[in-house]
This record gives C-alpha cells, structure tokens and sequence, in this order.
C-alpha cells in the first residue's frame, strides 16, 4: 500500500517593518555631571542642545558618596563631567563611583571629561619615597570603566602616557590669547613664563601672539616647602613692555605675583596675568587683587565662588571648548582639527 505523501509548508516569521526599525541599534549621546562644577556641565549642554541625565546623589552620614542615574544608560556614549574642585578628593570618589555605576549599567562607551586633572603636579618623583599620584589616578580611572579621558591643560604634558586608553589633551591658549588679542594687541607685548620649566608653553604663547618676544622668572623652590618659591630675577628684555604672564593654574597665588612685581621692578608697563586653572586657595584672592597685575585672566574649568571674584579678575568660558571636542569625540572626528589655526 503506497503511502501518502505530507508535505509541510514551512513558513517563516518576520517581525514587522515598524518593529524593526525600533529595535535598530542606534547611538547615543548622555551627558553625566559631578555637583562639583554643574554650571559648566549645563553650559556645555545647551552648546550640544542635549539635557543633563538626571541624577540622584547624595552623602551618607560617614561621608560616603551614592550615585544613581535616574534613567536608562544602556548602550549609550556616555561624557562624564566632573572637575576636580576643593573638596577635591571627595570630587574624585564621586566621579570613580559614577563611572562604575556605568559600567554595570551597560554604557557602550565611557568619556570622562576632567576639565581640571587632580594631583596634576604629583607627576614624577623629587624625594625618595613619594608617590606619582597622577598615574595612580589614571590607573583609578581605568579600573572604574573608563575608555577615554578629557582634560584641559595638564601640568605637564607626559600624564597623558598614563592613562591605558586615548587621551584627548585639550588647550585653553586659542581662547585666553583671543581675549588678549582683543584688549592688548595693539600694544608692544611680551611672554613671560614664571619659572624655566614652562618656557616651551610661553613659546606657544608667543607664537600665537605674532612672535611677542619671551622671558622668564628665574626662581628657586623647596620641594619641602609645598606651595612656597622665591623669584630671583627677569631672565629677558621686558623694560616698556605689558607682560603676559602665563601658567596652567593659580593655587595660592605667592609664585605668579612674585612674578608679577619682579617684572613691574625692571621696568614693564603693566602685567596681565593669564592662566587656565582658577584654584585660588587660602590667601589668593587678597594677593592677586592687591598686586600689581592690571589684569588676571582665568577660565572657568573649576567653579569660582562669588567670595573669590575681585575687579581685575576675567572669567572666560571653557565651555565650547568642551562641547566641540566632545561632539568630536561622539561622531568619530578630530579633536587635534580644533587647535589648527
């Protein structure tokens, strides 16, 4: 008895077209911010038209730090602002704990944005027996999650080989030399540096502002005597001429207005002081708005409270800065492209 033949018609399923398409991957950009510089993350939002994600965060009662984002992080690109402001070590915990609740969160890709580096200056060794706190930083950053760091002139150029990963080394000169540009120009200009160790940046500078010709402080430091120098002399011509001073940061304030009177003592018209990093701690404020600089430029990479602002400070926004390159950074292109005159 023949037997009959069944045949099977298989049939496949496809989703439909509108389920497809939703269930495209596609990338996205989340902006994530400390609370300790919100201002400038919410600058660099507006530039990028996109909202900060918002976040719970609070401080137990023994100090330590709670981060939690209150919405979905999965897969996306994700910036993390935080600049390391006084309290510093509590700015840096808290950036560490946003990263690892990002990475268990299922981010794609982490960009930590340092637009101050903490423990910059710990960068080599002077004394037997220290630490290199900058590289124990990076190396901090990379076991939290982090793939990519931002930041914006570091103490010294060679932090960057201490991250495992790409380190995009943004540079506040195009818009502080803009701003001098601007209000010195026509003036007989020279570069200072304030001490010999920062010849190569005033160089730069001088660069930018049409060949100014350079000088530098001669000065002595302790290395046991933190946040304490003593300038000696004017190596270069400065007689008749506005010095701009130049240097990454101001702390205490002592190094850049010793400078400051040294060049005033052999003779220049007036010194404006430029530099990148506002830390202004202790007796900065009373000695930079009683000396003799006519002019201290700063940008706004740390917060600067209105008790430290005086007459002759300038505030100049890092924010742009920080949106382009992040911009950049999200759609693949090149941040060196940014500094190309």
């Amino acid at each position: 008895m023949r037997r009959a033949l069944r045949t099977q018609t298989r049939t496949t399923w496809r989703p439909p077209v509108s389920s497809l398409s939703k269930r495209t991957p596609t990338r996205n950009m989340l902006l994530f911010s400390g609370r300790a510089h919100p201002t400038l993350a919410q600058e660099v939002a507006d530039l990028l038209e996109i909202e900060v994600v918002p976040t719970t965060a609070y401080d137990f009662a023994n100090g330590e730090i709670y981060v939690r984002f209150d919405e979905s992080v999965r897969g996306c690109d994700a910036f993390v602002l935080q600049s390391h402001a006084s309290p510093i070590n509590e700015a840096i915990m808290e950036q560490l704990i946003m990263i690892d609740a990002l990475k268990r969160a299922s981010a794609k890709r982490i960009t930590v944005i340092l637009p101050f580096y903490g423990y910059a200056r710990q960068d080599k060794k002077h004394l037997g027996r220290e630490p290199i706190s900058a590289r124990l930083m990076a190396d901090l950053f990379l076991t939290a999650g982090a793939d990519r760091l931002m930041t914006v002139d570091l103490h010294t150029a060679q932090i960057q080989g201490f991250f495992d990963g790409p380190v995009d080394h943004l540079l506040a000169m195009p818009i502080l030399t803009r701003h001098v540009k601007k209000r010195y120009g026509k003036k007989d200009l020279a570069v200072v540096s304030p001490d010999a160790g920062r010849i190569k940046v005033a160089e730069q500078w001088a660069n930018a502002l049409g060949g100014a010709p350079l000088a530098f402080i001669h000065k002595t430091r302790d290395p046991r005597r933190p946040n304490e120098s003593k300038a000696n002399r004017v190596v270069g011509d400065v007689a008749g001429r506005v010095c701009i001073l130049v240097d990454d940061l101001i702390d205490t304030g002592g190094t850049i207005v010793q400078a400051a009177e040294a060049l005033m003592a052999d003779g220049a018209e007036d010194v404006v002081i430029a530099a990148t990093h506002a830390v202004f701690s202790g007796p900065a404020v009373d000695r930079l708005k009683n000396c003799t600089a006519c002019e201290v430029i700063v940008t706004n990479t740390l917060p600067i409270a209105d008790d430290k602002r005086f007459d002759k400070l300038t505030v100049l926004s890092i924010a742009p800065l920080l949106a382009q390159a992040t911009a950049a950074v999200f759609e693949e292109g090149s941040v060196t492209s940014l500094f190309k005159s």
